[in-house]
């Protein structure tokens, strides 16, 4: 158990040199090349985004014309797409199943996990190696019973049509194996302290050993989030109606409607890919770290 301790400890201080804050180093003229070439191919991936939201900012007859920047920049794009369509109402439908999704996996991952790891029962292992052979089923293969399934439950009609869109993404065999994984840097003696204590079973996992994975935990979360709402394949099947769409295919159907108008094309893109942006700004540390507590994670 001390090695298990030291190495979760090793990876904590690891995760976090990664993200603080870099350490100021002698000038090398080495060191210039790389700087260039890595700037020069940060522009080369951050222009296509620019362009997109600068092309939404610009009215229909800027675009006749090759500009990067526009001159007379306007929200009009943006007030007209969303007055004139469903965005509003795909933005609350990916909201609502990604946040759904996220919160059943932190809960399910975790306690499923906590499980396999810290109790003893008959077919363990069995159940775990089922559980990773899922890993091997490409999704593809998974959609005719999920459509089965949500047919013939009524998944696929009426407000049930979130459920049937959220259903798939509920428990993960990845964050399964995660999280089993981190539980085991979690000391079973502290645990047994706790049940000498007078705790319940369910009160250690969220108060004593959920605290003790937060990383992992935030990893998961935030993966699973950006996952479920760039999903399209099976919300395109069992959505029966615009209005339960969410935003990756709303976009793409708005596209058939608008065209030839590029500026409402990007302004829609735009709205779909700026709520990811804000979401790895704010969380840009975890994710690193919860990359690195993985990677070094045994």
């Amino acid at each position: 158990m001390a090695t298990s301790v030291n190495t979760n400890a090793d990876a904590v201080e690891v995760s976090n040199r990664l993200v603080a804050p870099p350490q100021r180093r002698p000038f090398s003229w080495i060191s210039v090349p790389i700087y260039v070439l890595l700037t020069l191919g940060a522009i080369v991936m951050v222009t296509p985004f620019f362009w997109m939201l600068l092309t939404s900012l610009k009215p229909a007859q800027e675009l006749l014309r090759f500009s990067f920047l526009p001159q007379n920049p306007s929200l009009e794009n943006y007030d007209l797409v969303l007055r004139t369509s469903s965005f509003p109402r795909w933005y609350v439908n990916s909201v609502a199943v990604a946040t759904f999704s996220t919160i059943c996996v932190a809960f399910f991952d975790s306690l499923v996990g906590y499980t396999l790891n810290k109790y003893e029962f008959p077919g363990k292992n069995v159940i775990f190696l089922g559980i990773l052979a899922t890993l091997m089923i490409p999704t593809e293969m998974l959609i005719i019973p999920w459509f089965t399934m949500s047919v013939e439950f009524g998944w696929n009609q009426g407000l049930w049509q979130y459920w049937g869109i959220a259903f798939p993404g509920v428990i993960t065999a990845t964050g399964i194996f995660l999280m089993r994984q981190f539980f085991d840097g979690v000391p079973n003696e502290l645990l047994d302290a706790s049940r000498i204590d007078g705790m319940g079973e369910f009160t250690i996992w969220v108060r004593i050993a959920m605290p003790l994975v937060k990383p992992a935990i935030a990893a998961l979360c935030i993966f699973n989030f950006i996952g479920n709402w760039n999903a399209y394949i099976w919300p395109l099947i069992i959505a029966s109606g615009r209005d339960f769409y969410t935003l990756p295919v709303g976009l793409n159907f708005f596209r058939g409607e608008a065209t030839t108008e590029w500026e409402k094309i990007m302004t829609g893109a735009s709205l779909a890919t700026v709520p990811l942006l804000i979401v790895f700004l704010i969380f840009q540390r975890q994710i690193i770290k919860g990359i690195a507590l993985t990677g070094l994670k045994g």
